[in-house]
């Protein structure tokens, strides 16, 4: 049915004039949310009024959303309740401006009575309390005894407290009398018996901060019906995890941990809800992290793999079940394409976590039968810092057992280890999501970039920002601000190239700009004023100094990710970049450490290619011809109809909205400097172009010059080979000193226990007493040396009843000194070393009472 329903949906509304939209990225381009969490995130600019609707003023999709973390957060419900997932599909329709209420209704009733053929009898509807007109419109399809009036908190939708909102109209389907027996089965109550499957908004009005509703010029509609649900009904199924939608992966679960599934067992649904999220994560690029969205994510497969380790798995498990999530989930055809680098991503995150598990499930049961009222904070946090147990994970767990966590002494210790490692939880979105941007875009709309012809430019001032992102009619001399103009060629920073430097001015007015970045689709560079004011309405030379650099690096960067492609395999998949004047940065998904021939092979084949002198080209195309040409494109970018593709023969096609240079060799030579790893299945390659290159080059070729000096050899290997032999003799020299200084000293045996007291008269007594410790299973050892007119003394312990410590402070004050350490090593300083035969004596008599 799954692939029916999604299908049949997408072709009734496109057979209703309505464009279809594919499911955006499942992290939005939205500073306020952490998922996509409903299909109308991607058209929210346009509800809110912030872009223009399209010509098409309708539209349908099939979005993937996602509910665990930030606001909206279903994961502790997973596995426990019939409807909540942490990921789900949202089937679609949406009118800006275009058809209302009455249509919105009809289309409705259509698909569901006529396309899914459900029984007209089972559908019931409700409708918000003042909503005369909705009410009259479903009269037509539905008794009256089938339509139910509900207040605000059922029945009236808002993007927030101030903005576009309006009433709702859901559409129920009652699952039968038989098969509930709750007080909450009831037409909206809390029963399982109506399963709410479609919500109708009527978007008809702008609420003020006084709370005011005030109509809207073009009321809109915002529907959204789940498929899971859908598919469920369709199938005869009371709960959404015994659909076809999630058995095969239930099944394939019973397979591996060889146990039968039972409905109550609440593991196998978490397990089956979770791998399906975590794959699609991977696959659209989130990695698996200590912070953010990969912080989510981590969080999600622990959990799973802690209800795999219920299930007696004591390996990595979780990876074997994505062949099955891709095999259901094809329409999502790039699923298939990461499924290798998935697969190996999970495998290596789930070994990370099995090699603590067990130590942190032994702790958590201890404290367990010691708690009786609440879970210690203390060994929550315990849980999370030394074993990876998220606190969600823990209080999951306590859940089972009817307990709490002290979550504020939990929340004390891990603010505590935020100050003292400085590292602060990271959010998501623009970097500055406050200001009188909106004001700016309303007044001004989106400027005009002309950076992709010149550097250099005539532009006026429309208006300036001070350093707190309000407007302001003049920066003057010594401050700091931020400009907006009419057109500018200042690249803002993006798709990992970082923003334009450059100068501004005009007479004795001048500025710098010190970076240039986006606010909400606005252009604006920040600037420091060195001479005079700039003002609103002023017409500026612009001028950009740091472009060609970026350009070869950024250029760079697309030839290194098609290499990689060629040399480890398609899976490769961007994970990150950056792009500046002295060097790129490029993260990439792969399973583990480069090779040094492979980094060698990588480096050449980009040099080459340079040196081929390949000519770019850039064109702007529909995205659908894009695809078709095979153009690279990446999931947390958002693009809309007509696209950039950035082009070096067929070697590398990517949509780019960044600075290229024209030819490949204008990159003059690349060089990698370091290769390592991000997180889990992520790397990072680190490299250098033109003018960066050739001074990298310089300062080598100038140290290797100065090696040639230091080891008196043109052949550097062979001096260094020359010196290592020289210090290897040194060390052999320096072992006879310590052997024969081992030689000479007294021991004795007690209990088992090789004591030495004595004085030494060479070498260092550290490693002399790490020598003997090495040497022996069980020693008591204290040395005393004269050195000038003080004495320096150690003692070290291995496997004895007698702590280093205690022995030291106890002996020190005879040689007038005084010092401590460790259970197995102390030392300590005196200023007498005519006393050092009287504290060997005493040394001896105090480890002999010790140990006897």
């Amino acid at each position: 049915y799954k692939m029916d329903v999604r299908q049949s949906y997408i072709d009734f509304f496109k057979s209703k004039g309505h464009q279809v939209y594919d499911s955006m990225p499942l992290v939005p381009d939205d500073p306020t949310l952490l998922f996509t969490n409903a299909g109308m995130v991607q058209f929210k600019d346009i509800f809110t009024g912030k872009i223009p609707s399209p010509t098409n003023k309708t539209a349908t999709s099939c979005q993937l959303c996602m509910r665990a973390g930030g606001k909206h957060n279903d994961l502790e419900n997973v596995g426990y309740t019939a409807r909540h997932h942490t990921l789900f599909e949202m089937l679609g329709n949406f009118s800006f401006g275009d058809y209302f209420k009455e249509d919105a209704i009809s289309y409705a009733w259509e698909f569901l009575t006529k396309n899914l053929n459900l029984p007209i009898e089972k559908l019931y509807a409700t409708v918000h309390n003042n909503d005369d007109e909705a009410f009259e419109i479903w009269t037509k399809y539905l008794p009256k005894d089938k339509i139910k009036r509900l207040g605000d908190k059922d029945n009236f939708w808002s993007m927030g407290n101030t903005g576009a909102c309006g009433p709702c109209s859901e559409i129920f389907y009652d699952q039968g009398s038989d098969n509930f027996k709750s007080d909450e089965d009831y037409l909206g109550g809390e029963g399982d018996r109506f399963l709410e499957i479609w919500n109708l908004v009527f978007m008809q009005y702008e609420r003020d901060k006084s709370g005011n509703l005030n109509p809207l010029p073009k009321p809109s509609i915002d529907t959204g019906m789940g498929l899971e649900r859908v598919i469920a009904i369709k199938e005869g199924k009371f709960n959404n995890f015994d659909s076809s939608v999630f058995m095969p992966i239930i099944n394939e679960i019973s397979n591996i941990v060889d146990k039968e599934y039972k409905p109550t067992n609440s593991g196998f649904k978490v397990i089956a809800d979770h791998i399906r999220t975590i794959s699609f994560l991977l696959a659209q690029g989130i990695n698996f992290d200590k912070e953010g969205r990969g912080y989510v994510l981590r969080r999600i497969l622990r959990r799973a793999v802690r209800h795999g380790y219920l299930l007696g798995q004591r390996k990595p498990f979780l990876y074997k079940l994505v062949n099955i999530v891709v095999e259901i989930m094809g329409y999502y055809s790039y699923l298939e394409d990461k499924k290798e680098i998935i697969e190996e991503q999970i495998r290596l995150e789930e070994e990370r976590f099995f090699k603590t598990i067990d130590s942190g499930m032994q702790l958590f049961n201890e404290e367990l039968k010691n708690s009786k009222n609440i879970f210690s904070g203390e060994i929550a946090f315990k849980l999370y810092d030394t074993y990876g147990f998220p606190l969600d994970l823990t209080e999951d767990m306590l859940k089972e057992n009817n307990l709490e966590v002290d979550k504020n002494r939990y929340l004390e210790l891990m603010q505590k280890q935020k100050e003292q490692s400085k590292a602060n939880w990271k959010g998501s979105g623009d970097s500055k999501s406050d200001g009188d941007f909106k004001k700016i875009l309303e007044k001004f709309g989106v400027n005009n970039f002309t950076g992709y012809e010149k550097t250099v430019d005539i532009s006026n001032v429309l208006t300036l920002l001070d350093k707190n992102f309000n407007e302001v009619d003049e920066i003057c001399e010594n401050n700091h601000g931020w400009i907006f103009l009419d057109k500018t060629p200042f690249y803002a920073e993006s798709g990992g190239q970082c923003g334009d430097i450059g100068i501004l001015g005009e007479g004795d007015d001048i500025a710098i700009v010190k970076d240039t970045k986006k606010f909400f689709d606005l252009n604006l560079s920040e600037i420091e004023v060195k001479q005079g004011c700039i003002k609103k309405d002023m017409t500026l030379e612009t001028i950009v100094k740091n472009r060609e650099d970026i350009a070869r690096h950024h250029s760079a960067t697309h030839i290194l990710q098609a290499v990689l492609k060629d040399v480890l395999g398609n899976h490769i998949q961007q994970a990150g970049s950056l792009n500046n004047m002295e060097r790129l940065r490029f993260d990439f998904t792969h399973p583990k450490a480069l090779t040094k021939n492979e980094l060698e092979e990588i480096e050449l084949k980009v040099n080459d290619i340079i040196a081929e002198s390949i000519s770019s080209t850039i064109e702007e195309m529909p995205i659908e011809k894009a695809k078709e040409i095979g153009a690279t494109a990446l999931f947390s970018e958002k693009y809309g109809d007509v696209v950039r593709v950035v082009k070096f023969d067929d070697i590398s096609i990517e949509l780019c909205g960044g600075i290229h240079i024209k030819n490949s060799a204008e990159i003059g030579n690349f060089i990698i400097l370091k290769e390592s790893g991000v997180s889990a299945g992520v790397r990072r390659i680190e490299a250098i172009c033109g003018y960066s290159a050739y001074l990298y080059s310089k300062k080598v070729i100038s140290e290797i010059k100065d090696l040639e000096i230091e080891v008196k050899n043109k052949d550097i290997k062979l001096g260094i080979l020359k010196l290592k032999s020289e210090i290897k003799s040194l060390k052999d020299e320096l072992k006879k000193v310590l052997s024969s200084s081992k030689k000479e000293l007294n021991s004795e045996n007690i209990n088992g226990v090789k004591v030495i007291v004595d004085e030494i008269e060479n070498g260092d007594i550290k490693e002399i007493i790490d020598n003997f410790k090495n040497e022996n299973e069980n020693i008591a050892i204290m040395l005393f040396q004269k050195k000038g007119d003080k004495v320096l003394m150690a003692s070290g312990i291995k496997n004895a009843s007698i702590k280093a410590g205690d022995w030291i402070k106890n002996i020190a004050p005879i040689v007038k000194g005084g010092g401590g350490g460790r259970p197995d090593f102390a030392q300590a300083g005196g200023k007498d070393p005519s006393k050092i035969s009287e504290a060997i004596e005493v040394a001896k008599e105090f480890v002999q009472d010790k140990l006897k």
